[in-house]
Parts: C-alpha cells; sequence; structure tokens
C-alpha cells in the first residue's frame, strides 16, 4: 500500500493510548465491565460515543461487545465533522487507516457504491485526516472483528437532504454482512440534570423508534447530538430495510469521570436491529 494512502493516527495519545499494548489492555478491560445480556437479531447497527475512552469507552464497549463472534465483512463508520465544514458526505478515498494496532483496509466496492450516482455523497479526504469521530471507534472494531474492511463516512453537512440521501445509499448497500456505526456523543457542557433531561428524550425516542420525533426534537434544540445526522441516516436506513428495533445499552456523562457536574458532555450506546 503507498504509505501516502494511508491515513494515520491522529488523536492516539490523546484519546487513547498510543503505545499498542496499553491499548489492547485498556480496551479489553472496557469490554470485560461492559457485558450486555442483549442478543439482538439481525443487527444492522450501533450507535457509539466518540470522546476518550476515559470519558466514554465504557459506553462504546457496551456496543462492541455485541459483535464478538460475528462476522461483519464490511463497517461502515458515519460521523460529524467536528474540525471542517463542506456541503456534502465525505466517503474515504485512501486505502487504509491505521492505528496502533495495526491498519485496516477501506472497502474500495462499498466506497464507490455509496458515493455513485450521488449528488451529496463523494469520495475524498473533505473532513476524514482529523476526524477524531471515526478514529477513536477503529480500535474497538479491531480487538472483536477479524477479516473485516472499513468505510470512514464524514458529514460535512447534517442537514435532512444530505441524511436523507446517505440513508438510501445506505440501504442499497447493506447487507447481512454489513455494520453501521453512527458515531455521536449527546448533549455538551449542560449541568448534569438538564443534559439528564436532553439525552432522556433521544434514549426515549430511540426506544419507540420514533425518527420523526427524534428529528424534530433535534432541529428544535431539545435535545442535541453532534452526529445527530448520523444517527438519523442509520435509522433511517434501517427503517427502509424494514428493521425498526433500536436497544439503549447504555448512557452515562462526562461528570462520572471528570466529578465536573456543572459542564457534562452525554454518551449513549444503542444498537439498531430487525
Amino acid at each position: 500500500m503507498p504509505i501516502n494512502k494511508i491515513r494515520k493516527p491522529a488523536v492516539a495519545g490523546m484519546f487513547y493510548p498510543s503505545n499498542p499494548e496499553k491499548l489492547k489492555r485498556e480496551i479489553d478491560l472496557l469490554l470485560e465491565v461492559s457485558q450486555s445480556d442483549l442478543k439482538p437479531h439481525g443487527l444492522l447497527g450501533i450507535i457509539s460515543p466518540h470522546a476518550g475512552y476515559i470519558y466514554s469507552g465504557r459506553t462504546a464497549a457496551y456496543g462492541f461487545n455485541l459483535l464478538k463472534e460475528k462476522n461483519f465483512n464490511t463497517v461502515i463508520i458515519i460521523s460529524p465533522s467536528h474540525r471542517e465544514y463542506f456541503p456534502g458526505v465525505s466517503v474515504y478515498d485512501g486505502l487504509g487507516i491505521e492505528t496502533p494496532l495495526g491498519i485496516v483496509d477501506i472497502d474500495e466496492k462499498v466506497s464507490d457504491r455509496l458515493a455513485e450516482k450521488s449528488k451529496v455523497i463523494f469520495r475524498g479526504s473533505a473532513g476524514q485526516e482529523n476526524e477524531h469521530a471515526v478514529e477513536v471507534q477503529v480500535p474497538f472494531l479491531q480487538a472483536v472483528l477479524k477479516n473485516f474492511r472499513i468505510v470512514p463516512v464524514v458529514m460535512g453537512d447534517q442537514g435532512k437532504m444530505f441524511v436523507d440521501d446517505l440513508a438510501e445509499k445506505l440501504s442499497e448497500v447493506a447487507d447481512e454482512n454489513t455494520l453501521i456505526v453512527a458515531s455521536s456523543d449527546l448533549s455538551h457542557y449542560y449541568t448534569e440534570s438538564t443534559s439528564d433531561i436532553m439525552d432522556s428524550i433521544v434514549e426515549n425516542r430511540l426506544r419507540a423508534f420514533d425518527i420523526a420525533g427524534l428529528e424534530e426534537d433535534f432541529n428544535s434544540g431539545r435535545c442535541e447530538a453532534c452526529g445527530a445526522g448520523p444517527i438519523l441516516a442509520l435509522l433511517k436506513c434501517a427503517w427502509i430495510l424494514n428493521k425498526r428495533k433500536a436497544y439503549i445499552l447504555h448512557r452515562n456523562n462526562s461528570g462520572e469521570t471528570s466529578g465536573d457536574y456543572m459542564k457534562v458532555v452525554g454518551y449513549l450506546s444503542a444498537a439498531v436491529c430487525g
């Protein structure tokens, strides 16, 4: 693989350990303490937070634990763009993503199919090189899956047109060997009590699989998610594919780690399945 086409780690040593042995130990511990009794049928995707592992790693691990002993050939990771605005949805055009645990190849075929004949989805590097919301999911995937490829998708604009187009394209490429990861945190920098009110709205809408209600709540500001677009794209794709169940696996906030309950960030993991 040409080295210039491999996306290098951007947040190793900040969001998670840069040492491979330490990273593996930390992930193994997070998975060990985040067991769920849920055995979802027809798993299509998970909603997973993307903060530093010390804050949201345990919540994320609940979702990744569901993937053990499963054979997903392709994992499509959808994230918001935190550092760069662009009008569209970027599907990474490199050959792989590197983490301290090694390189994961890009699924070129699925990447091309996502962008094919779309006016808003394109192959490129816009929003990709420094986006932590994609990167932090990859080491977890490396720990629980074998022989898989990834499709990193970054939403430069999370407006309805972009969400709906992405959902439609996802429904065309997803099969029983495909997993979709919607990368998102929830409310940002409210008191714990306010954060809990806002994040419980997201939780309840997901439990009811009320996509329209959740979209309206995001648009009105009743609740927040930096990855509202990825979450809605996953849910709308699931609806198209007649998979209409969502299970909440875990929800918490950054105050449990930092001790600061005046300005917390909310985290949630959920499974979307048939």
